[in-house]
């Protein structure tokens, strides 16, 4: 859980986002001015021109479409490599596993799952790592990336690897965690991730994941490297919206997920987010906002006291912390959430 402690060392904020603990340098891009008091949607979002990198927009607000658009040749149909956006669909697949019963609970340990892939010689400290601890970045096991993906088996890679830190301890943000989700979905599954999420995200109208690449041993990659168009994000960003629930009223995720997906259990030393089950939380332009965030700038921000859903794709060659461009995304929500409130 966040404490006051931690909050107290975030430091201050932007002038747009709060809180705000970025410490990126200026970006490249043009600026996104703040929005006059009279500004519309679309003049916002024509403003937006002026991110480079950015690919789409969707926004609705209560189910209803408010605006759409394409950047720079693209459109919001087009398939964009969603990065780590992914781990919060991941998230909700970990959700549904456990109501179906495949899955006994976020305490559950995840040693006797991944038992074939354990080293020999197994750090006392993997017997304590459980569900819970691997949705909310706190295993303590955090191979960089690069690492795990030159690894023959990125199972067996990530169960050898020294613990960074100990289990349930700090924020430690590793695609290695949301990883191992899959390969132990794809076990209590008995399919591949891949084909879960077909089936159990069935009756989502809009929703389809285009690809989705996978590990030597044909797992698919939990948390990164999942392309979808901008409007199916925005369709899974709308199933959280609704509690789990489809527009005609067929419950998908179970509720109480979606609820504590989105309890803060650590926060990221980086941005000083708080983050839940695949889930950061912050609040932009007063609100306090839930957001899946990928690497070069895929974001699926929700609202919830606003009724809000705006998924962002952008060019994902590029980082988007370290920039500054992630900011200016925030900024851009701040703009739309200051409109909507006015409509």
């Amino acid at each position: 859980m966040l404490t006051r402690r931690h909050l107290l060392l975030a430091a201050p904020a932007l002038a747009v986002v709060r809180p705000g603990f970025a410490e990126d340098p200026p970006a490249a891009d043009a600026p996104v001015a703040p929005a006059p008091e009279t500004d519309t949607l679309q003049a916002i979002l024509t403003r937006a021109e002026g991110l480079a990198a950015l690919k789409a927009i969707v926004i609705s607000r209560d189910g209803e479409r408010l605006a759409e658009r394409g950047y720079h040749g693209h459109s919001p149909r087009d398939s964009t490599n969603i990065k780590s956006a992914s781990k919060s669909i991941v998230s909700a697949l970990v959700g549904i596993a456990i109501a179906r019963g495949l899955l006994e609970g976020v305490d559950q340990p995840i040693a006797p799952l991944l038992r074939g892939e354990l080293p020999e010689n197994p750090d006392p400290r993997l017997s304590r790592v459980t569900i819970g601890h691997l949705l909310s970045m706190q295993s303590g096991l955090a191979p960089s990336y690069a690492r795990l993906a030159a690894s023959r088996n990125w199972v067996r890679f990530t169960l050898s690897e020294p613990f960074t830190e100990d289990p349930g301890g700090p924020m430690v943000y590793a695609t290695a965690s949301t990883h191992l989700l899959s390969a132990i979905l794809m076990r209590v599954g008995a399919a591949s991730t891949e084909r879960l999420a077909e089936d159990w995200f069935a009756p989502v109208e809009g929703f389809r994941i285009g690809s989705w690449s996978r590990d030597p041993q044909r797992i698919p990659i939990g948390g990164n490297q999942m392309a979808m168009s901008t409007r199916s994000l925005h369709a899974f960003g709308e199933l959280y919206r609704r509690g789990g629930r489809t527009a005609d009223g067929v419950q998908v995720v179970p509720e109480h997920w979606v609820q504590t997906s989105w309890e803060p259990r650590t926060f990221s030393r980086h941005s000083g987010d708080g983050y839940g089950y695949g889930w950061f939380l912050r609040e932009i332009g007063g609100a306090p906002v839930r957001f899946a965030w990928g690497y070069g700038g895929q974001m699926l921000y929700i609202v919830p006291s606003l009724a809000l859903t705006v998924a962002m794709t952008s060019q994902e060659a590029s980082p988007s912390a370290a920039n500054g461009y992630r900011d200016q995304l925030h900024a851009l929500l701040s703009d739309i959430i200051a409109t909507t409130r006015r409509a």
